[in-house]
């Protein structure tokens, strides 16, 4: 790009007269359209101009809030200086003492505060390209580019880049190394687009493209090239397209001088690999049998069909996103670009669920902000000077990029050769000469504008150039002249510094940061030709976006280098993707998969129930003897201890006509009791009732009391349960076998403790029911995924086998956390589920529980973690100690990464505390293994819960069952997904049940004081 100065320059030419009106004579011709005519931005007011102003040469002087310092003119200052603060320093732009140079000057200059206005508009038109609700209607139109990644340096192979130009088309290929892409090798051509193909068949200019790539690989490959059989291509095509995929885009509209027919609407990349295929050159078969090497020549049609495989387009991208690519080569992340040509563009990295076009939530996508058509709808009316509206007039797209054609290079030439046309009505400048010229369209270019900007102490340049193109300057002509070009490109620079700003701001909210800093990928003809473009840049995006730090990056060849990264960073993701699916495969599950696990449950609930079946059983179905839900007859002070993990409550439940109110508190069980005797557990467990009901002054009653006990039991009576197994992480001996109410009563008698009765003994599953039965009359189902998992629903006691009686109904305990202990599952089981049933306290059991339940997840991903850092995947394949540890990976991390909208910064600050060196990819990929696991769980748990109500429809002889489901446990409560998927998933798979979930209000609590007051109750109604 050469070298550009970035030192503050003088506002304007040499001294002269240019602040005072001239009194020769007219032009050759007038303008009727300036003669007379207001020349502020807008045709009803122009804004009051005030020091705050800002045209981009004069930003030292002015800080955010406008209080900006004014030098006063004295007789040392710059005459250029002094003519800029005569034509800035307020009032009326239309008064009658302002000069019309002056009033031209003013009119492309824009206040601060006007600057800020236009950034809100920028961020208001961005949200409403994003949303699908609006997105339609968006003048600003966000589009989402499927890039979702920037290099990491470990890209390599040979890539081929198209580039459509205005004129031309370019052929690359560029060899990347995996070397961190510091030292990338380029070949390139350049062919002339032939005349007329711009706007002819579409068809005919895709097939010269593909010409000229058949053509460069003949004259280009070398002979390591030719034994490659793949060679993936980049497609920089920029103009607007709506992109479904990286190789799938449908042009909305041409522009830049192309209209070729047929085109609009059609998918783009599938138009040039067509043209390609039809275009394929001879493989080494026909070399070998006179071909003249693999790309030697051009073939006909006839032999493409077979030839198609060696070049695919893999990716379409615009300039904009290359220029991206490009500045995130040499180990700098670069996740905003900014291209300022002909055209003017900016794209940046976007948080993925904010961009609602697209069907991906995690991770971030650059959008391409097509911000050209700014303004389209009027927000930049009253900034469209007289000059933007005869160069939008006489453009080939009236009324549409406004924004672009007052900041493109495209148009800066034509503005400013309507200022020259404006003030020569007035008779200001060029008087008494021939300005015919000025008629001419695109009479000055934006290479003259550089060369009279860039050489500012140069008179002599300036009148090279007007005499060049037919005029006849004065000197005073030529200071004016100066002023002119400096005012258009400076205008055009502040208006891109305002569009950064807004994006920058935009992307610092969403990220949820205090402050932002980024790196700016710049490439253009404008960048690239005015000296001042970068300060501007950077100090008016400062002052409009004071909370963001933006590093300004020339981008090196952004179309093509670029086009080449996304094209790599394409593969690269593509074959990561694969390794990816092989690994997570296994634990995503198919319709059919959990129709099978509905089915083996269901044959496992059948065994279950009948009395010779049942002991084989791998769901135990055990009666509880809860056959009645509360009839709200029930009143009185009730005792109920909750134990199921390593912390236990013990409560007291007050019910009255008014309510339920309850007291508690938490006791916790040392690991060594957990694990230590039978006795030493229960001593502990009465030693804590013995506190609580001392602090509640209850010691003095005998108060019933409901003992939910979350362990698999085989219950005998309301009150006699005997110990299956233990879980959970409890071991304690002498109890297995045993009846649990006694060896509570027993350690009550050790204790001497006489202040409570145990009248029921109830799991936590058939506590949540009771609970939510208490509320809903319809809850028959009782439902936990927490710590661990376990389900309970109202039986027809016909059908349950192992107790005597046939009438009525009671509550069945699944025991359903066994699931699969008999093998029946062996399919479902991934390694890591092995592993992490391997290294459990009860190795082959409770299967169906390790597979769902908290306890377990968060060491499953823990496991999924490791082989994919041994695979390369995650955190670059370094080693990580700590992942090494079992349990450091909690089920709580899931629901944390999981939420909707968490930020990928959040993400990094958690698998920071866990000393793993995350990189924004590895916080994608770690959301997306979170995301397979706990769906997985969710959708086991529907299934089991499908075969439940499918058997209670089923026995109860209905067409549609209506049915709650009384739920509780942190899982389900807590995480973000688990609920929904869950849903979701038992729909389809009962679609005759229409279930209604309703959360637990202390069911192991209050459900169990409600069991021991029905128990209770029904005691007092047989005496």
């Amino acid at each position: 790009m050469g070298s550009r100065s970035t030192r503050p320059t003088s506002q304007n030419g040499r001294p002269g007269g240019a602040d005072r009106a001239d009194q020769g004579l007219g032009a050759h011709e007038q303008d009727s359209r300036y003669v007379g005519r207001s020349w502020g931005p807008s045709a009803s007011s122009a804004p009051t101009l005030s020091p705050m102003t800002v045209t981009g040469q004069s930003l030292l002087l002015h800080d955010r809030r406008g209080s900006g310092k004014v030098p006063h003119k004295d007789d040392h200052m710059d005459p250029s200086m002094a003519m800029d603060i005569d034509g800035r320093s307020g009032g009326n732009p239309d008064s009658s003492h302002s000069t019309p140079i002056q009033r031209a000057l003013r009119s492309l200059s824009i206040p601060l505060e006007r600057l800020h206005v236009m950034k809100g508009h920028m961020i208001q038109d961005m949200c409403k390209g994003l949303s699908r609700q609006t997105h339609a209607h968006a003048k600003v139109r966000m589009l989402p580019t499927y890039i979702c990644s920037t290099p990491n340096g470990t890209e390599k192979g040979n890539f081929l880049v198209v580039e459509l130009c205005q004129t031309q088309v370019r052929t690359l290929l560029v060899t990347l190394y995996g070397d961190g892409n510091l030292s990338p090798q380029m070949m390139y051509k350049i062919y002339d687009l032939p005349e007329g193909i711009t706007q002819g068949e579409g068809e005919a200019l895709f097939n010269f493209i593909a010409q000229c790539v058949t053509q460069f690989l003949s004259e280009t490959t070398s002979p390591d090239t030719n034994s490659e059989q793949y060679l993936p291509l980049g497609f920089v095509f920029p103009f607007t397209c709506r992109q479904t995929q990286l190789n799938k885009a449908e042009l909305l509209s041409w522009s830049k001088g192309f209209n070729c027919s047929g085109v609009v609407g059609k998918d783009v990349v599938e138009m040039l690999q067509t043209a390609i295929d039809k275009h394929a050159w001879p493989d080494k078969e026909g070399e070998a049998s006179g071909g003249g090497g693999w790309f030697k020549g051009r073939k006909s049609s006839q032999s493409a069909p077979s030839q198609s495989r060696h070049v695919e387009v893999v990716a379409l991208m615009n300039d904009t996103v290359g220029t991206m690519m490009t500045c995130s080569m040499e180990g700098r992340a670069c996740e905003v670009a900014m291209v300022a040509d002909k055209g003017s563009n900016c794209c940046f990295m976007a948080e993925a669920y904010l961009v609602e076009t697209t069907e991906e939530t995690s991770g971030r996508m650059c959008v391409n902000t097509e911000w050209g058509c700014f303004g389209d709808d009027g927000t930049l009316k009253d900034l469209v000077t007289p000059f933007d509206q005869a160069v939008d007039e006489e453009s080939s797209n009236p009324g549409e990029k406004r924004f672009e054609k007052m900041v493109g290079t495209l148009y800066l030439g034509e503005i400013v050769r309507h200022v020259l046309i404006a003030l020569t009505a007035e008779k200001a400048m060029f008087t008494g000469t021939d300005t015919a010229v000025l008629k001419e369209k695109g009479v000055f270019t934006m290479q003259h504008l550089q060369e009279i900007v860039n050489n500012e102490d140069s008179i002599t340049e300036v009148k090279r150039i007007l005499e060049a193109v037919g005029l006849q300057p004065s000197e005073r002509d030529c200071g004016r002249m100066q002023q002119i070009c400096r005012a258009v490109m400076g205008r055009a620079a502040t208006f891109h510094a305002t569009g950064l700003a807004a994006i920058l701001s935009y992307m610092c909210q969403t990220r949820d940061l205090e402050s932002l800093m980024v790196n700016v990928g710049v490439e253009g003809e404008l960048f690239a030709g005015y000296s001042r473009f970068e300060e501007i840049v950077v100090s008016v995006s400062r002052l409009l976006a004071p909370e963001c730090m933006a590093t300004i990056l020339a981008s090196r060849d952004g179309s093509g280098r670029g086009a080449a990264m996304v094209t790599a960073v394409a593969l690269r993701l593509a074959a990561q993707r694969r390794a990816v699916n092989e690994v997570l495969g296994p634990l995503r599950l198919s319709r059919d998969d959990l129709v099978k696990v509905q089915t083996l449950m269901r044959q496992e609930m059948d065994r279950g129930l009948g009395k010779e079946t049942n002991p084989s059983a791998s769901v135990r179905m055990l009666p509880t003897y809860v056959t009645h839900t509360p009839d709200g007859t029930e009143k009185g002070d009730f005792l109920a201890l909750d134990l199921g993990g390593t912390n236990f409550r013990v409560l007291v439940v007050r019910i009255a006509e008014a309510g339920i109110t309850m007291a508690s508190e938490i006791y916790v069980i040392p690991v060594g009791v957990m694990q230590g005797s039978g006795e030493e557990l229960f001593d502990h467990i009465i030693d804590c009732i013995i506190d609580f009901q001392t602090k509640q002054n209850l010691v003095a009653q005998m108060l019933p009391l409901g003992f939910t006990f979350s362990f698999p039991c085989q219950q005998v009576g309301l009150d006699k349960a005997l110990l299956l197994t233990w879980t959970k992480g409890f071991s304690a001996s002498g109890c297995v076998g045993q009846d649990v109410v006694q060896l509570l009563r027993d350690a009550a008698k050790r204790k001497r403790h006489l202040g409570m009765q145990v009248v029921a003994l109830v799991n936590d599953t058939v506590g949540t029911m009771m609970a939510c039965g208490y509320d809903d009359p319809k809850c028959e189902i009782g439902l936990i995924v927490g710590t661990g998992t376990n389900a309970c629903y109202m039986e027809e006691m016909k059908n349950v086998g192992t107790v005597e009686g046939d009438q009525g109904r009671m509550c069945i305990n699944m025991e359903w956390g066994a699931f699969g202990d008999n093998g029946c599952l062996d399919h479902l089981f991934t390694h890591f589920d092995l592993v992490v049933d391997e290294t459990t306290i009860n190795p082959g059991k409770q299967r169906f529980e390790k597979l769902i339940s908290g306890m377990y997840l968060g060491e499953i991903v823990r496991q999924i973690l490791v082989v994919m850092t041994e695979k390369e995947l995650l955190f670059q394949g370094k080693p990580c100690p700590k992942l090494q540890t079992k349990d450091i990976f909690k089920t709580k991390f899931l629901s944390t990464i999981e939420l909707n909208g968490l930020a990928l910064r959040q993400i990094r600050t958690i698998l920071n505390e866990l000393e793993l060196d995350a990189s924004f990819e590895d916080c994608v990929l770690m959301r997306e293994v979170c995301q397979t696991v706990s769906l997985r769980a969710a959708q086991l748990c529907a299934a089991g819960l499908a075969a439940v109500v499918e058997k209670m429809r089923e026995s109860r002889g209905v067409d549609q069952l209506s049915v709650t489901v009384g739920v509780d446990g942190t899982l389900y409560k807590l995480h973000p997904c688990f609920s929904n998927n869950l849903q979701m998933t038992l729909k389809d798979l009962a679609p005759k049940c229409n279930v209604t979930f309703m959360l637990s209000e202390d069911g192991s609590g209050k459900g169990a004081a409600l069991v021991a007051a029905v128990a209770d109750r029904a005691a007092k109604a047989k005496e």
